[in-house]
């Protein structure tokens, strides 16, 4: 699989070390950025992640600055993403499974590397179980042509 990474500046260690960790996996890696800990905006990597998922560069992806909470924001503006926040197994889990969520965020000040390594393993492995959430998620796709 091909993933699509990107952090503020916040969150910029936390990319590094997901990346090669997902590399280890066996999955290729597209690094959007941040390309340093210097201060930027994170709506920008999160745009980027979120265009390259929509558009079809690569199937997931995964943000992270420091809570989580604005990058996955910002990805659900993006037509077709649906963004994630998630802290433990069960959310991850549950993002893929039950709402096919393409983009995880995680937050740098939130969870230890460790952690998200469990995280990005459990939301890469997850498939989406269709069946009685596919009204839902066909809801979410009718509020976005809104």
């Amino acid at each position: 699989m091909r993933i699509a990474i990107g952090a503020d500046w916040v969150g910029f260690g936390m990319k590094q070390g997901l990346a090669e960790h997902i590399r280890g996996l066996g999955h290729s890696v597209l690094d959007l950025g941040a390309d340093s800990s210097e201060p930027n905006d994170y709506p920008d990597y999160a745009e980027k992640v979120g265009l390259a998922v929509a558009g079809g560069q690569a199937e997931l992806g995964i943000l992270v600055c420091g809570t989580g909470i604005g990058m996955s924001i910002a990805a659900n503006k993006v037509k077709g993403i649906r963004a994630a926040l998630c802290h433990n197994a069960f959310t991850a889990a549950r993002a893929r499974g039950h709402n096919d969520a393409n983009v995880l965020a995680l937050g740098a000040l939130v969870v230890s590397l460790p952690h998200a390594f469990e995280l990005v393993g459990i939301f890469l492995d997850a498939g989406y179980e269709a069946g009685r959430h596919e009204p839902r998620l066909t809801k979410i796709r009718q509020l976005e042509g809104r």
